[in-house]
């Protein structure tokens, strides 16, 4: 292992820029049908489909001191804002209580070189549309810093797929204290700059796996995902070699995001 790289500092020009596209596909189901009958989440589109960003908006992902690889730090909230306005002029980051549980946006070095170097990040936000709430089970991404030029090579932000990947609150009736929810899935609601074409070739000298990056991030949220998970017959195997019994919860929603 190369000590040079145990710990680095990344640094990025802000007086550059870079143009980012954002992509917001039309919803097309929903378990109530709510993408039908709700006329602001029917309309929901992309708000600039390309802009020009300064480089200096992405110093929000840059952590303030040297961090080696597998190491998590927090996202500055002002900054990531104004990509995130890109796609909806509402966002919310810190979470309003009748949504989603979770808040946070954490990014972690996963893999550098001697030019390059590759973030990994998950962010919780919500949107406000008209009488209600859109909120997304999370947004995950990379961020690859051209070390040497000092700019970006590579970002992209985006809502994963899933089965269920989004919940909403409408306030259909608004004499009424409550909201009422539903949830469903949203093909595409991203934001990247480059392509993959540009960084497939990279060779990090230290890395970790994008899972490994992914469970240290989770880790950051959940209390669930502290937990030491092992599958249905692994347990009955453990139960009778440990003499336990088994406990069993069924849980009809994910634990590790938002989309419940």
């Amino acid at each position: 292992m190369n000590t040079v790289l145990d710990r680095i500092t990344l640094f990025i020009d802000g007086a550059k820029t870079i143009s980012v596209k954002g992509y917001i596909k039309p919803i097309e189901h929903t378990l109530s049908n709510f993408h039908v009958e709700w006329e602001a989440l029917a309309n929901l589109r992309v708000a600039e489909p390309e802009k020009n960003h300064p480089l200096s908006v992405f110093h929000a992902f840059i952590p303030i001191e040297s961090v080696s690889v597998g190491e998590c730090w927090e996202i500055e909230k002002t900054g990531v804002i104004k990509l995130f306005q890109q796609l909806h002029p509402n966002p919310n980051l810190d979470m309003h209580l009748d949504s989603g549980d979770s808040q946070g946006l954490w990014a972690c070095l996963r893999a550098c070189n001697q030019r390059y170097a590759d973030i990994q990040f998950r962010i919780h936000v919500e949107y406000k549309l008209t009488d209600g709430w859109f909120t997304p089970s999370k947004f995950i991404g990379n961020l690859i810093i051209d070390r040497l030029e000092e700019e970006i090579a590579f970002f992209k932000m985006s809502v994963p797929e899933g089965t269920v990947n989004f919940d909403v609150n409408w306030k259909q009736d608004k004499d009424a204290p409550y909201s009422i929810t539903d949830a469903g899935l949203i093909q595409r609601m991203e934001l990247h700059a480059g392509t993959q074409e540009d960084i497939q070739d990279i060779q990090y000298v230290i890395h970790i796996t994008e899972d490994e990056a992914t469970r240290i991030l989770n880790r950051q949220f959940y209390k669930s995902e502290q937990i030491n998970w092992v599958g249905p017959e692994q347990s009955v195997e453990l139960a009778e070699k440990q003499s336990k019994l088994i406990h069993v919860i069924s849980v009809d929603g994910p634990l590790a995001d938002e989309a419940c």
